[in-house]
This record gives structure tokens, C-alpha cells and sequence, in this order.
């Protein structure tokens, strides 16, 4: 840490006095205050919305603020773009990805900093630079030539993570680091950043998952609504008196879970495998439950759901839907019999960025928006303001386009199309994902109301805490199989990850 000449204390790695920012009438940020020091891993908690990302695209230069200063190492920090304030040794990694997919691995990592002499890239340097950085990430098997394209969302977010440790950064902000992670790679992110704060690297973690928070960082700020409403030592602060400051009021369950039981079957999967995965699954989801799995990087559990869903050929097994064997289907025609799926990449395949919300949210279902073959404009935007309402989504209104939104919010409208649909079956893949936890709690009592009305929920999420606190029933996927859909009772967080590495002794498929 840089020693003031007056023999004052060290100098805070990162200072951040005053800084707001202003987009048109919003304002993002109004007077936020924060120091960071050497070695130091400083939480950044708040809502979707609450000023968070905007913050740190003005630390990584993607922003220039409208009045406060920064400092960095005691001196005045002035980023004019994200590649000079990674050249002052401030590294981002967001929680949108920003890969080149036809670019391979390799490539990605070290975009921007190809080592090279007089010109000539230096490819047997780059491989070598790369290889270590996958390697200090737990990841030494990925793929070096592999196209970005071919890795799932999980794996593209570790080359992200890769990419940052290549310049040796000072300050590295993650934002939402373990959104697309499991448990097995976010243990092994905590052990990459317990390392680098060793080193003296100063880590700006950002999440919704406050264990997390607890787990990584010494000390934390809250954003709420653009401002620094709290900051102090993690070790001297609930989850309650974070949760507190983060939505302004008290949260009174996170996990509701009102009395329920399954009705008749309306999924049945029998020896489904596809092209490449997954290899078995067997699973029967009755109506009125919630069906959860969970799995690690590769286990095949997004492949099931886009098999399912029509989007992915079936090499083998048979699909029943509302007791019609189905197998061979097509999306339209999934969503035509109440089958909805939200993807996990609500980026690529969940939304139409450039569209409004209001079309986003009425896209699969025109007909109660549409008058004599025409979509009516005051109709789609009644439609669109009672699920904005429902799910407390942070917009401007039914016009603004999707990509305007927060990550977090563009989640609550990709899940509020489902229920425009009035899907009967929803297939959510990482529903939570980038959503605060308010709105968590939001989605979990929606979850818990959609069951309740009888509708049938197959859910996968690599959060164990959710897992357990919101299904009926849990199952685990290991190399390509579904294995053990058992009554959330009988498991616990140990023997899921057990099963999940396929250490877990072999138990009997429930239906």
C-alpha cells in the first residue's frame, strides 16, 4: 500500500468522493462515497437498479461521472475508456458477457493485450498467457482453440474472469462473477480471490447472493436508489441489516412455501438423451410442484430443458405432455400446448434487445392484444403495465426498449412473458439469475403462487440455498443422467453436491 510522505496512514487503494452521474432526467448516481484499500475485497451490495453497474463502468472509463473525483494509489484517476483504465491497472468483468464468439478461447483472453514483437503476434506467448490464466482459475481443461460459440454461459463466464487476471490488475471489479457459476466453480473463484487479495490486488466484488458477500469480503457498501446508504466490517453485519438497507424495509420470508400437493402428471421424460447430452433422464412433474435440479458445468441440465422445450433434437427417449406422448416437437408447438421456457442467456435467446418491453412481454401470445389481425398499441401496453406492476419491474414504461433495462429487470420481463402466456408447464433455467434479493423473494412467491394455482414448474438453478427452500422435489445431474428426484427433505446441501461430483452412492429414480 502507497505510504503517505507526511507518515499519515497508507493511502486507500481506491477513493471514490462524491461521484454522480445523471442520464437525462435518471439520475444513476447522486453523491456516492467509497474507499477500497490494498488487499482489500469491498462487497458492492444493493437492488437491480440501485446505481451499482453504473459505478463501475465510471471506475472502468465506460462512463465519465458528472461531478465527485476518483484516486487511485493516492493519485487522480481520470479514465477516459475502459482499455486506459485497465492500462492504470482497473479490470472489469461484467455481469453481460462481452466475448467475440468466433474467436476462440485463446483469443478472447488475450484480446487487447496480444503479446507481439515489431508487429508479429507472439502466438506460442499468448498460448502460454492464456493457459496460466485458465490454470490460476481451476480451468486448465478448457479448450484452448474452442470457439467462444461452443462453450455454455457458465464457461464463458470463466474466460471473462481469465481474461481480467491477464494484466495484473491493481482493482478488479467483478460484477455478478458466479451468476452463471456452480457451486464447485464458485469455490473455486473464492480461492482465486483469496489469492489475489494475498497479492495486494484490490477486489470490488458485486452480488446478490449475500453469503457470498459474507464469505469474500472484509467490508461492504450498500447502494440504495443511486446513494451510499451504509457501509462497515462484513463480520459485524446481518443479512438482515444488509437486506434492510439494500430495499429501505424488512423482508418477512424469503422463501414462502404455502401447503400444496401434486396433482396428475403433465411431464413425463422417459430415457430422454440428445445428440450429445443428456444421455438419460427420467422424470415424471405432476401438476402443483416444483421440480428442481441442479448439477455442475457440463452436467447437461440446460441441455434437458432445450431437448424438452423442442429447441434440440432427441437422439433417443420419448417426452409425454398432458398425457400425449410428444417426443418430436417444436417450439411453436410446445408453447402452443402451455409449455414455456426461460433461457438462462436472456441475452442471445431470451430477449429482443432492441424491441420494446411491451413487445417483449406479448410476443408469444398476440391474440388478447390484437384487434381484427392488428396489434392494438393500447392494448399491448394495458397488458405489459400489469406485469410491470406484478413483478415491481424498474422501467420508464411499456415503451422503453429491453435493453435499456438492468440485467436483473430484463430477467423479471423474459419471466413475465411465461405468465402473458399463461404457460401451464414453465422450464426455468437460472430464473434468479442477476435478480437481487428482493426480487428473488418476488419470484419465489410467484413460483409458490403459480404452483398453487396448479401449474407445473421444472426448475434449475445452481443456488443451493433456493434449491431447498422452494421446491418439492430435487433431482441431480452427473455426466449427462438425472439421478435421485427425491423429496426436498431427504436431501441435504452435502449429499447434493456429492451426487452432483458422483461420490454418492446409487440411489432409485422417483417418478
Amino acid at each position: 500500500m502507497p505510504e503517505d510522505p507526511s507518515n499519515n496512514p497508507p493511502l486507500p487503494r481506491l477513493q471514490i468522493d462524491g461521484v454522480s452521474k445523471h442520464f437525462g432526467p435518471t439520475v444513476a448516481l447522486d453523491g456516492v462515497s467509497l474507499e477500497v484499500d490494498a488487499g482489500e475485497v469491498h462487497a458492492l451490495i444493493g437492488e437491480n437498479g440501485a446505481g451499482k453497474s453504473t459505478l463501475m463502468k465510471v471506475l472502468s472509463g465506460a462512463h465519465r461521472p458528472d461531478a465527485g473525483k476518483l484516486t487511485l494509489d493516492g493519485q487522480p484517476f481520470e479514465p477516459s475508456d475502459p482499455l486506459h483504465a485497465r492500462n492504470c491497472g482497473v479490470a472489469m468483468i461484467y455481469q453481460e458477457l462481452n466475448l467475440a464468439p468466433d474467436l476462440s478461447v485463446e483469443e478472447n483472453i488475450l484480446l487487447g493485450r496480444e503479446p507481439a514483437t515489431l508487429g508479429w503476434i507472439s502466438r506460442g506467448e499468448r498460448r502460454r498467457l492464456a493457459k496460466r490464466a485458465l490454470e490460476e482459475i481451476g480451468q486448465a481443461q478448457m479448450p484452448l482453440d474452442a470457439p467462444i460459440r461452443s462453450l455454455t454461459i457458465a464457461q464463458q463466464q470463466l474466460v471473462e474472469i481469465a481474461r481480467a487476471l491477464v494484466g495484473e490488475p491493481r482493482v478488479l471489479i467483478m460484477d455478478e462473477p458466479t451468476s452463471s457459476l456452480t457451486q464447485v466453480d464458485t469455490e473455486n473463484l473464492f480461492g482465486v480471490i483469496e489469492r489475489m487479495s494475498q497479492r495486494g490486488v484490490s477486489v470490488i466484488y458485486i452480488s446478490h447472493f449475500l453469503e457470498e458477500c459474507q464469505r469474500v469480503a472484509s467490508r461492504y457498501t450498500v447502494l440504495r436508489d443511486g446513494q451510499s446508504v451504509g457501509t462497515g466490517a462484513m463480520a459485524e453485519a446481518s443479512l438482515e441489516q444488509i437486506i434492510q438497507l439494500m430495499v429501505g424495509r424488512e423482508i418477512d420470508e424469503i422463501y414462502p412455501r404455502t401447503s400444496r400437493s401434486a396433482g396428475e402428471p403433465v411431464l413425463e421424460l422417459s430415457g430422454v438423451a440428445g445428440l450429445a447430452k443428456p444421455s438419460c433422464v427420467n422424470l415424471t412433474l405432476r401438476a402443483g410442484e416444483i421440480v428442481g435440479v441442479f448439477g455442475l458445468v457440463g452436467a447437461g441440465r440446460t441441455e434437458t430443458l432445450r431437448a424438452v422445450f423442442g429447441l434440440d433434437r432427441l437422439a433417443k427417449g420419448s417426452v409425454t405432455v398432458f398425457s400425449r406422448e410428444e417426443t418430436h416437437s417444436t417450439p411453436a408447438k410446445r408453447l402452443a400446448n402451455g409449455v414455456g421456457l426461460l433461457s438462462e442467456n436472456r441475452k442471445e435467446e431470451g430477449l429482443l434487445l432492441n424491441r420494446s418491453v411491451a413487445d417483449n412481454l406479448t410476443l408469444t401470445r398476440l391474440g388478447p392484444v390484437s384487434r381484427l389481425g392488428l396489434v392494438s398499441g393500447s392494448a399491448q401496453a394495458a397488458a405489459s403495465g400489469k406485469w410491470l406492476a406484478k413483478l415491481d419491474v424498474k422501467s420508464s414504461g411499456a415503451a422503453q426498449p429491453v435493453g435499456e433495462l438492468s440485467g436483473g429487470n430484463q430477467q423479471k420481463i423474459a419471466l413475465g412473458r411465461l405468465l402473458h402466456h399463461d404457460a401451464r408447464i414453465l422450464l426455468l433455467d437460472e430464473p434468479t439469475r442477476g435478480i437481487d434479493v428482493g426480487s428473488k423473494a418476488q419470484i419465489y412467491r410467484l413460483m409458490n403462487e403459480l404452483a398453487g394455482q396448479g401449474k407445473a414448474v421444472f426448475f434449475v438453478s445452481s443456488y443451493l440455498p433456493e434449491l431447498l427452500g422452494v421446491c418439492d422435489r430435487i433431482g441431480v445431474m452427473c455426466r449427462g443422467e438425472l439421478s435421485g428426484v427425491r423429496p426436498v427433505a431427504d436431501w441435504s446441501e452435502q449429499e447434493i453436491i456429492r451426487t452432483a461430483v458422483g461420490q454418492a452412492e446409487s440411489t432409485e429414480v422417483a417418478a
